[in-house]
């Protein structure tokens, strides 16, 4: 699956590096650029800008808090402005349902993201990607009928 990961630290540099591992065609992009080497090296492919990691069928954002998701997701050039209609924004960063929500709201008439859902679990230790895999295989076989 060609996907975009945004956000780099401990926990998205790791699940990024397990996607790659796991054969999917992943490109990154941090604002700190040091944070891209591992992955480059590992197979994955820069992105020089937000809007390069999103032409893929799924971005995966694993960002700090509700401002550094509003500045990828929502500001010009951002994910909801690039996005492929069809395409998911799977956003796994600690964020408020408030934001969650004015980000799905910007995201369904374009058709893309995917609709909103929240998602709330304790994840353990040693679980980085794995997770993020299951939620892609997933992403695709939902059913969205209840969605508006």
């Amino acid at each position: 699956m060609k996907t975009g990961f945004i956000g780099l630290g401990h926990m998205g540099s790791a699940m990024a590096a397990n996607l790659v591992k796991a054969g999917h065609d992943v490109t990154v992009f941090n604002r700190s650029r040091e944070k891209l080497r591992a992955l480059l090296e590992l197979g994955a492919h820069e992105a020089g800008t937000v809007a390069d990691a999103c032409h893929g069928e799924v971005v995966v954002t694993m960002l700090a808090d509700d401002t550094a998701v509003a500045d990828v997701a929502l500001a010009k050039d951002g994910i909801v402005e690039t996005l492929a209609k069809g395409a998911i924004h799977l956003s796994m960063s600690t964020i408020s349902v408030g934001a969650a929500l004015r980000r799905g709201a910007s995201l369904r008439p374009s058709g893309r993201g995917g609709g909103s859902q929240a998602v709330h679990r304790r994840l353990g230790r040693g679980c980085c990607g794995r997770n993020v895999q299951a939620a892609l295989r997933r992403v695709g076989t939902e059913d969205r009928s209840h969605q508006q």
